[in-house]
Formats: C-alpha cells, sequence, structure tokens
C-alpha cells in the first residue's frame, strides 16, 4: 500500500510538472505577446519602433494584483513618476562601447525586437539587436523565456545570449543595469511596504546595494495579501553571482557588470573595474529566474528553490 501511495504521489507531482509549460498561452498581437495562465494575464511582451527595449509589462500575481509601476505608460493618480525609462521588466546597460542602452526614452540606441523563434510549451524565444547610435549592430541578444505556474506562484527562467558581432564589446563599469523591474509604489521600501532581503540575510537598501547575492527577494503587502518577487542568479550566469542594484524607491536590479560602482559605492579598497569585453563572435549568458508569489516566503524556503534552480 506505501508502495501505492507513493507511487500515485510520484505520478501526480510529475502531472503536475507537465501541466506548467501546458497551462500556459501565448496570444499574439501587434508589437506583443500577451502571456496567460489558466487564460487570466500573467505579463505582455511589448516590443516595437516606440520602446527603446523590449520588456514585459503590466506584471500581475497569481490573483492579478500589478507589481508593476504604471508610468510612463499608465496615468495613475498619485504615482512617481521619476525614471521614466524604467519599465515593467527589461535587460538592459548603460555602457556598452560608446552607447548607452539603459537611460534612454528615445531611439537610438535601441534593443531591437527582430523575431521570435519559438512560442510553445510554456516557452518564448526571441531574437534582437543591439543597435548603437551610429545604426550599427553592437550585439546579437537570444533569449529564452520559459513561464511556469503552481500554486500561489508564478516563474519565468530567463536565458539570455549576447553576441559580439564585428568588433570588440566593452561593457563599462556602470551601476546602470541590468536585469530589471521596476515595481508599484506600494511596493517599495521606502514610502510602501515592501522590504529587500538577500541570500546573505541582509535586510534592506542600505545592506543590499552594491554586494554580491545568490538571491534577492523584495516582500511587502497588499489588499490583505503578502506579495514577493526573487530574483535568482544562476551560477552558470556571468560574474556570477550577481551584484544587487536594490533600490528603495522601486528599482529592483540584478547587474553582474557593475563592479566598480558597487566596490566604490561599499567603501571597498583599491576598488578595480571588471570591463567585461566581449570579441567579435564570443558570447556570454546572463541566466535569472524570476519568481512572483503569494503568502510568506522564509530565507530557508527560498534557498531551498534557489538551489533546484541552481542544479547543472
Amino acid at each position: 500500500m506505501l508502495k501505492k501511495t507513493i507511487l500515485a504521489g510520484t505520478i501526480l507531482f510529475l502531472a503536475s510538472v507537465c501541466m506548467a509549460g501546458e497551462n500556459v498561452r501565448f496570444v499574439q498581437d501587434t508589437n506583443k505577446i500577451d502571456i496567460l495562465v489558466g487564460g487570466n494575464l500573467f505579463t505582455t511582451y511589448r516590443y516595437g519602433s516606440e520602446l527603446t527595449k523590449p520588456i514585459l509589462y503590466p506584471v500581475k500575481s497569481p490573483s492579478g494584483i500589478v507589481l508593476t509601476r504604471g508610468f510612463p505608460f499608465e496615468k495613475i493618480p498619485g504615482e512617481s513618476n521619476d525614471h521614466p525609462h524604467h519599465t515593467g521588466i527589461f535587460f538592459t546597460y548603460d555602457k556598452v562601447n560608446h552607447d548607452g542602452f539603459w537611460n534612454n526614452t528615445t531611439s537610438p540606441p535601441q534593443i531591437k525586437h527582430i523575431k521570435t523563434t519559438k512560442m510553445e510549451n510554456g516557452q518564448l524565444s526571441t531574437i534582437s539587436h543591439w543597435v548603437g547610435k551610429s545604426g550599427k549592430q553592437l550585439l546579437e541578444e537570444k533569449r529564452d523565456m520559459v513561464f511556469s505556474a503552481e500554486a500561489n506562484q508564478y516563474a519565468t527562467d530567463f536565458n539570455i545570449t549576447l553576441t559580439a558581432q564585428d568588433e570588440k564589446i566593452v561593457f563599462g563599469d556602470t551601476k546602470e543595469g541590468m536585469f530589471a523591474i521596476r515595481v508599484a509604489d506600494w511596493l517599495r521600501e521606502d514610502k510602501g511596504t515592501g522590504k529587500y532581503l538577500d541570500s546573505d540575510g541582509n535586510i534592506g537598501e542600505p545592506n543590499i546595494w552594491g554586494k554580491k547575492a545568490t538571491w534577492v527577494r523584495l516582500e511587502g503587502q497588499k489588499d490583505g495579501k503578502t506579495i514577493g518577487i526573487a530574483i535568482f542568479n544562476h551560477p552558470a550566469s556571468a560574474n556570477y553571482p550577481t551584484y544587487w542594484m536594490a533600490r528603495g524607491y522601486g528599482l529592483f536590479s540584478a547587474n553582474p557588470l557593475g563592479q566598480l560602482d558597487f566596490l566604490k559605492g561599499t567603501n571597498v579598497e583599491n576598488p578595480q573595474p571588471l570591463n567585461f569585453t566581449l570579441y567579435p563572435g564570443q558570447s556570454a549568458l546572463f541566466k535569472f529566474r524570476m519568481i512572483i508569489y503569494e503568502g510568506q516566503k522564509s530565507a530557508e524556503q527560498l534557498e531551498r528553490e534557489f538551489q533546484s534552480f541552481a542544479r547543472p
């Protein structure tokens, strides 16, 4: 009987895993792809000439609460309107040779969506070109986004490969990067309900900003619910573990390449630049998982989830 019970439980578990991708549906429209989970909108992948980079916006929790700031796309009374380049979930960087892809709100430069290569079984794959002010392509970006869901939690795996094209690419050390989400004001740490925690047990922006950690989470309260965002950095990712640009005003970013700015900002003696460099044809992988969850998660729970994600 015990063996039958274990077998039944194993089959049920495998079925739920298999259903994770099947429960995700993609709906293509002009310059956007909606990602639906169980028929409900989780987020929308957006691109087009009016955007300086592809983004995921809005981003919702399993019960439909919006976790991303509306500005500059929506006017919400009383909402903050700083940093208009902080939009949804985004991946970009500010010092790529002589081009800045982070702070710009008009193009060029632009991370230009070229095509969608896969849209099935929970996986959305795209190709984008990082095009500088001169009109020349500097980098090719191949991105796989794998969406899954379980009870009270959405997860997205981001596997992003950047390949240098015809010239050497130097990513200058800057805090302005790289894999980020701009959260709704209610989840801010300075004026909202949010609180940061990292994998080393540090709490709050002053203790987390500019330091390396394998994961960071931001957790707060909205409409009587505890809701959180956690970002995990995979060991295969470039310059692992990443530095964190975790700001109290609502920017939540993992930045593995901004070494010099972060070492200076945390008063490290004799700070040295990373000057991350790709030669023509050379590639680098940036690999993250972002989970959106409802209900409190302890550091121990998050560490277990990270360890599962981090397996080779």
